[in-house]
């Protein structure tokens, strides 16, 4: 038996050894496919460590008692444990100096909006900080650098990126943990390529539910043995785990990738466990510190844990990982799946319980752990961050992930002259080369634009706007700032007193659609003809020569207020036909509506003031016969009515042409004149904004200034004469 055992040592060390050597050769392929790995010319040894405070080269004497009870707990968990890899406890910092980890977490909220949520503290950590790749893939690093080396230097492994994220959701107030554990290749080298951009995910459809019939007979399940389904249970995961591998192979040798990770389950990654109960947290998840995603503790990218820490304490994970992560318990009262390093010692329930008058004769145990150790105050200086460094996270000036047929590019705000601070494009192969659609986002526009949507393949742009556009403008879908090239706007109607929503037009229409009208109008069609080609070939430009207006439609909501008959569904006024059409609403059981038509007189010229009503150019359709249709009085008063309004449309068209022209000319001209505002809390950016402003006037027109203050001083030379003349 001794001799097979040594055997299997001697192959497990051989194993291990040729894991090191595919390891190797791997990194230059994780670091190519990551597009996100750190320089490879900064040196960490060469960092200026002078100026740091003593508590990052010494350590206290609670400290030291620290360490040497750290080291006592890493002996019984070696001795008790032996098959597993060791423990990430207490490695060098900056200063070579040994610090146990819940000391170099440093809980601080940053004066910051957005830093007070997880997702803003997860954003700026993945942001500011430049992934580098630990040294070993299948081994934590032998240092933890503070989180304020960190930030100092924008760059960092997976642990410095778990330890900052994690004091910064401390600091807000979450129940969060750092994680030693293990991932796949793509999590730990932050390669994407193969996921879906989280801004393409669409939303889960929630299913309707199905009333269930509470009548329903329920028959009897026929008797089936325990034994015989655990047995096909186990067989149809064979043949599945079979299943899976052969697709596995067929597919690779389809796209020409390897087979599978040779260090899959060995790859070491730190990520941020976040614990319900405070702030609100309905359920355990994970935090890819990387990304800045959230992750179901059931997700397949993580395989193991080993240990979890805080601020005040350090428990090992004592729960069986083979299948990942998904069946782990995260009760840490539960001594049988995590093992702590001080049993509750700082729970302010067993502080608050805790007896003020000790018997003397107490005395503990030889080898027993003080359960009353404090955990000391973290030796990490306070992390701060500027208004500046927040603003504009990116040390490189942006960011470019890449994604399964997408690439997602960030910029600091200000970075760019036109506001853009995000551009997501879409592509139709995995090799990026042929565009779908490209998604910019902007901020701090004058125009309010904040976003514009681009179809490559019809060239249509979508401008979404912020409420307060002078125009009240919400959404402008174009392919040309031309006028009538096909242009769909949709407005802030509330700030609109004719209930305005959303207008579309080209050359040969237009139409309008409203909202909580009182004359319960939702839709207005106007048709064109076209203009004349004499006129036009002379040069005469388009307000000489309108368009001609040949038809307008007219769509009401139902009027519960008035009978179906008097309540007007839709009216057509065709213009040059002189003909109008009205079509009222149905009753309940009725199925054909009733219709009034006005005709033009034939052979007769058409006169605006005049009209001539009979019963050969006035067709009625009535099921239900009201008898003031029959009047010809009344007939005739409505003619007058509705001649009124055509002619009110007519100048309501002209108005929404003009209105239209007036919208691309504005756009146009913001587009061509670009101005980022800057918020009146900004002293910073408004001092270079009025310098920049003041040295361009400067440049254009040196002479009007000295003029404008020759002018400036008589001026104050005559106020100050008239102030001293003026009687008292």
């Amino acid at each position: 038996m001794e001799a097979l055992e040594e055997r299997e040592e001697v192959e497990e060390a051989a194993e291990d050894a040729i894991s090191l050597m595919i390891s190797d050769s791997l990194e230059d392929l994780d670091e190519e496919t990551s597009g996100t790995s750190a320089e490879s010319d900064f040196d960490w040894s060469s960092i200026d460590t002078s100026h740091l405070p003593s508590s990052y080269k010494t350590n206290s004497q609670q400290e030291k008692e620290l360490l040497q009870l750290a080291d006592h707990f890493f002996q019984q968990y070696t001795h008790l444990c032996p098959e597993r890899k060791p423990l990430f406890i207490h490695p060098l910092n900056e200063c070579g100096v040994q610090k146990f980890v819940s000391t170099t977490l440093r809980p601080t909220l940053l004066p910051f909006p957005d830093m007070y949520y997880w997702s803003g503290c997860a954003s700026f950590v993945c942001d500011y900080l430049i992934m580098e790749p630990l040294k070993s893939p299948i081994a934590p690093p032998s240092s933890l650098y503070s989180p304020t080396t960190i930030l100092k230097y924008q760059r960092g492994n997976c642990f410095d990126f778990a330890v900052l994220l994690c004091s910064l959701l401390i600091g807000a107030g979450y129940d969060a943990y750092c994680v030693h554990g293990y991932a796949t290749l793509e999590m730990c080298s932050l390669d994407q390529t193969q996921e879906l951009c989280p801004l393409l995910r669409k939303p889960p459809e929630v299913p309707e539910e199905e009333d269930p019939n509470k009548y329903r007979i329920r028959y009897p399940l026929e008797p089936q043995s325990k034994f015989e389904l655990q047995q096909k249970a186990k067989k149809e995961e064979e043949t599945e785990s079979a299943h899976e591998e052969e697709r596995e192979e067929e597919v690779v040798t389809e796209v020409g990738m390897p087979k599978r990770d040779p260090l899959h389950g060995l790859r070491v990654h730190a990520w941020v466990l976040l614990l319900p109960g405070k702030r609100k947290v309905p359920e355990t998840f994970f935090i890819n510190p990387f990304t800045g995603n959230d992750h179901s503790t059931t997700d397949e990218c993580f395989l193991g844990i080993e240990s979890i820490w805080n601020h005040k304490n350090y428990w090992v994970n004592m729960q069986d990982c083979r299948k990942g992560c998904k069946d782990l318990s995260f009760d840490l009262n539960d001594p049988i799946c995590w093992e702590v390093m001080f049993s509750e010692s700082n729970e302010p329930s067993q502080l608050s319980t805790e007896s003020p008058k000790k018997d003397k004769n107490d005395t503990q145990e030889e080898g027993e752990t003080d359960r009353s150790f404090e955990m000391p105050l973290s030796w990490v200086t306070q992390i701060r961050v500027s208004l500046r460094e927040y603003e504009n996270p990116f040390s490189r000036g942006k960011k470019v992930i890449l994604y399964d047929k997408a690439k997602l590019e960030k910029w600091a705000a200000y970075a760019n002259g036109d506001g853009l601070v995000e551009r997501l494009t879409v592509y139709a192969d995995p090799d990026r080369t042929e565009e779908l659609e490209v998604k910019e986002l902007f901020k701090h526009r004058e125009d309010l634009l904040y976003m514009r949507e681009v179809d490559k393949q019809t060239q249509l742009i979508t401008d979404h706007f912020m409420p307060g556009h002078p125009l009240r403008l919400k959404v402008h879908s174009y392919t040309s700032l031309e006028p009538e090239t096909g242009h769909t706007v949709e407005f802030y109607h509330m700030g609109r007193g004719d209930g305005l929503w959303k207008r579309f037009e080209n050359a040969t229409e237009m139409t309008e659609h409203f909202v909580g009208r009182e004359d319960f109008l939702h839709t207005r069609h106007i048709e064109f003809g076209e203009r004349d080609k004499e006129m036009e070939n002379a040069g005469i430009t388009a307000d000489a020569n309108p368009r001609p207006i040949v038809q307008i439609k007219e769509y009401f909501h139902r009027n519960p207020e008035k009978p179906a008959d008097e309540d007007v569904e839709e009216r057509v006024f065709m213009v040059i036909d002189d003909i109008i059409q009205l079509t009222y609403h149905l009753e309940v059981h009725d199925t054909i509506a009733s219709k009034v038509v006005f005709c033009r007189v034939i052979g007769r010229e058409k006169r605006e003031d005049e009209i001539v009503l009979s019963r050969e150019n006035t067709v009625k359709y009535e099921p239900w016969s009201p008898e003031k249709h029959k009047n010809m009085l009344y007939l005739y008063n409505l003619l007058w009515v509705l001649r009124a309004e055509q002619k009110d449309l007519k100048h309501h068209v002209r108005d929404a042409e003009a209105e239209m022209l007036n919208i691309l000319t504005v756009r146009e001209d913001e587009e061509a004149n670009i101005k980022l505002s800057v918020s009146i809390y900004s002293t910073e950016k408004r001092g270079q904004q009025q310098g920049a402003t003041v040295l361009e006037e400067e440049q254009k027109s040196p002479q009007s200034s000295l003029e404008s203050q020759h002018i400036r001083g008589e001026a104050e030379s005559l106020a100050h004469h008239t102030a001293a003349n003026s009687p008292m």
